[in-house]
């Protein structure tokens, strides 16, 4: 007979779960990117408004630097007196005509469909990126408690989830991988090891440092070749947080899996003409989907594909 603490970790709850976790996601997914760019502003505009500071470090002309730190300051003024902007606040709105949602509005998936992918007030189409969100973080929970069972780390192992999905999606939209979401992931993976919930405390610590410097060495190869940066930093933060979940055994796999896939991919767009500006497809999401392969397939079965176990 099912306990009451396996039925609220059984794939159906849990996907019911997943689904409200969407979508707060796509909450995170808008405005974490919005909420750096404003703060970058602000601070560029703040170290900008400094005209002796400017003229020293830019060797220009007294009025000239005078000039550029009376823009600064009008805009970080101009900053100042934005609406807030945060995770909680404002309640989310239509971006066309500004109607406020309801809270059955708000409803995930189901919310969608009642307002027939539109907003209730202009009816401007919803893009389908939202119910999308939800729904894939909603079958990732349930697919994570099929695949760990009724257990407490399943709750860390769907964290996990929501992060990598989080994570992945505002790299493919604006080339970002946050530190607000990176290293929290990285830290929260070397917590669970310690508490003995995920892999050896000794093979996470290694994973964290593997996964780093091995895409940090790429990096620099690649720039000192040719003049030109091939990924971002952020890349290789992600790495060493999927090192420090998943072990040091499994970054070569999840680098050669994200470099598969993100092959097929880039090669797929460039043939339909998708390739954004610049021509590059950005390797985060890649890299989530290997760490979610290594995760689902497990380490013994990569190992054998591998042919090292």
């Amino acid at each position: 007979m099912m306990t009451d603490f396996e039925f609220l970790l059984s794939p159906w709850v849990l996907g019911l779960f997943g689904l409200c976790i969407g979508s707060f996601l796509n909450v995170v997914i808008h405005r974490t990117p919005l909420m750096l760019e404003r703060q970058w502003l602000g601070d560029a505009a703040a170290q900008l408004g400094d005209a002796a500071e400017l003229g020293r470090a830019s060797a220009i002309s007294k009025g000239e630097a005078d000039k550029l730190a009376a823009a600064a300051n009008a805009l970080s003024v101009h900053i100042s007196k934005l609406p807030q902007l945060g995770i909680a606040l404002p309640r989310s709105r239509c971006p066309k005509c500004g109607h406020q949602l309801a809270w059955h509005e708000n409803l995930p998936l189901l919310g969608y469909l009642l307002l027939r992918g539109k907003c209730s007030a202009c009816k401007t189409p919803i893009s389908m990126r939202y119910p999308l969100i939800e729904l894939t973080c909603g079958l990732l929970f349930a697919a994570l408690s099929w695949r760990f069972g009724a257990q407490p780390s399943t709750l860390l192992w769907c964290g996990f989830g929501a992060a990598l999905l989080a994570l992945a999606a505002i790299d493919w939209d604006t080339t970002l991988l946050p530190d607000s979401l990176n290293q929290p992931l990285l830290w929260a993976g070397l917590a669970a090891s310690l508490f003995g919930l995920t892999v050896p405390l000794a093979d996470a610590l290694t994973g964290a440092l593997v996964g780093y410097l091995s895409l940090w060495s790429v990096y620099w190869l690649f720039k000192l070749a040719t003049g030109k940066e091939g990924m971002g930093y952020g890349d290789f933060k992600l790495l060493a947080a999927l090192g420090a979940w998943l072990g040091w055994q499994m970054v070569l796999p999840i680098v050669l899996g994200a470099s598969v896939i993100g092959a097929i991919v880039g090669i797929g767009m460039k043939m339909m003409a998708n390739l954004r500006e610049g021509r590059y497809v950005p390797f985060g999401p890649f890299l989530a989907g290997g760490g979610f392969v290594v995760l689902f397939a497990g380490a013994p079965r990569v190992l054998g594909w591998l042919g090292w176990a």
